[in-house]
């Protein structure tokens, strides 16, 4: 699908390709947004623009001279976008800027969340004005960012949540299970995950400004105003990546606390048994002496010999309980 926007007093309008003729008025196109482009419609771009539209496989190469380079005197610029990240199953997905003097361009084959709030504002009359190709490009990053920057005090909360369930105070003598503690291991892995996937997204989008405010291709973009923009953003991102840095290490210290709760209650586990094959060592001691057959056992034949067997085998098993739990091992 191809979508392409022009500049309408303060706001965009769209005319979807489907609309768009030989006769059709390109002069005032300032974005074409391409979405799973067919050949054709990558065409339409490369005739208006005389840019060339990079490929999926292209676009997916990690190199920073296939991700941020300069052709034809246009910036071809590739961020990594999240997909999905209201539904806490994030994917990448690469997204491609094309920033020329004529128009901005932008290829992905996805639909990310912060594209449809941007739309929706840009399209709206009396929001904010756009008048050049850098300020729908700004927008579209600024988008991203307060996305993730949404996506990231969301995860605060929920880590903050888990660390309550992992520390929280417990009743005496209740113990705590091992499938909690094993499904809070998923959700910390979840949370892990989707902090790695953000700060690649916000390294990516630092690594795009950096770009553009140094090594761009000498256009118009040089104006104060839409360069201190940029710087701003720039510190956003930085502030955001760091911020996620903080809560990947409170991931890692939740990580290795709840594998430390779940050794502690496995030690538990052992220490009990290990108490009961103590206290009950005694008395299968003594049973098993007077369980022997020899025909020379002197206490067989005592009329109280059995009681004081009974009492040898319940003395012998009270001894090492009390001797535990005033050494406080129970």
């Amino acid at each position: 699908m191809l979508r392409i926007y022009s500049a309408s007093g303060t706001h965009l309008t769209c005319a979807v390709s489907g609309q768009i003729t030989p006769d059709t008025d390109l002069s005032q196109a300032i974005w074409y947004d391409l979405i799973d482009p067919t050949r054709e419609e990558e065409r339409l771009v490369e005739t208006s623009l005389g840019v060339l539209v990079p490929t999926r496989d292209e676009m997916k190469d990690i190199e920073p001279s296939a991700r941020l380079y300069i052709e034809a005197n246009a910036e071809f610029m590739t961020v990594t976008a999240l997909v999905n990240m209201h539904e806490h199953d994030p994917i990448k997905a690469p997204l491609t800027f094309v920033l020329s003097g004529k128009a901005l361009v932008t290829i992905r084959y996805a639909s990310p969340r912060p594209f449809e709030i941007f739309v929706a504002s840009a399209v709206r009359p009396g929001g904010r004005p756009l008048p050049t190709v850098e300020h729908v490009m700004l927008g579209l990053l600024e988008a991203f960012i307060d996305r993730l920057a949404q996506v990231l005090e969301t995860t605060g909360d929920e880590l903050d949540a888990i660390s309550r369930d992992v520390f929280r105070a417990r009743a005496k003598g209740t113990p705590r299970k091992a499938r909690n503690l094993e499904s809070l291991i998923e959700k910390i892995g979840n949370k892990g995950d989707m902090l790695t996937l953000v700060r690649e997204s916000l390294v990516s989008i630092l690594r795009l400004t950096t770009f553009h405010q140094t090594g761009g291709a000498a256009t118009a973009k040089d104006t104060r105003a839409i360069r201190q923009d940029f710087k701003i953003l720039q510190r956003d991102a930085a502030a955001l990546g760091d911020h996620a840095s903080f809560m990947s290490n409170k991931v890692t210290f939740l990580l290795d606390a709840t594998l430390g709760l779940i050794n502690l209650e496995q030690n538990q586990i052992i220490k009990i048994f290990s108490v009961a094959a103590v206290i009950f060592l005694p008395p299968t001691l003594v049973a098993s002496i007077y369980g022997m057959n020899f025909e020379h056992m002197p206490e067989l034949s005592w009329q109280f010999g059995y009681p004081m067997a009974l009492l040898a085998m319940v003395c012998s098993a009270i001894l090492p309980y009390v001797y535990f739990k005033r050494r406080g091992w129970l």
